[in-house]
């Protein structure tokens, strides 16, 4: 194996990751708004739809920027996690696994993306690196 490849394998998952995240916050924040996805996920008789909502949008913003940066892994990690659980759970699971009937297919691929990801080193090419990197000398 070529050295040093696993830095720069490890940079573009968190990217696309980051990217995915930042673009369903980003929709949610600027694009439909917080008020309107809390409305959705009190259709959907997610508890506590307005908390659910703000949790939802600015963790899938902030989270997703987080992971694109390598800031905080295992931190923005699980609390991706948790986002999407209750989508899977409260929304997407009586419709099954399959994605193109709205099941949580996709969800679950990004649960183990996250996992793979954020769970193992964050490798030279991540703020924690430097961060932790600065701690220990």
């Amino acid at each position: 194996m070529v050295k040093g490849i696993n830095g720069y394998a490890h940079l573009v998952a968190r990217l696309i990751l980051g990217v995915i995240f930042v673009m369903h916050g980003w929709q949610k924040v600027f694009d439909v708004g917080v008020e309107q996805v809390a409305r959705d996920f009190d259709a959907a008789g997610v508890p506590w739809p307005d908390l659910v909502g703000q949790y939802s949008a600015w963790v899938e913003l902030i989270g997703g920027v987080a992971v694109a940066i390598g800031l905080a892994l295992p931190v923005a990690c699980v609390l991706l996690i948790v986002d999407l659980g209750i989508e899977i759970y409260f929304i997407r699971f009586d419709a099954g696994f399959w994605d193109y009937a709205g099941g949580y297919e996709f969800q679950l691929a990004l649960i183990a993306a996250l996992a793979a990801v954020c769970f193992a080193q964050a490798g030279t090419l991540a703020v924690d690196h430097f961060v932790y990197s600065k701690i220990k000398s």
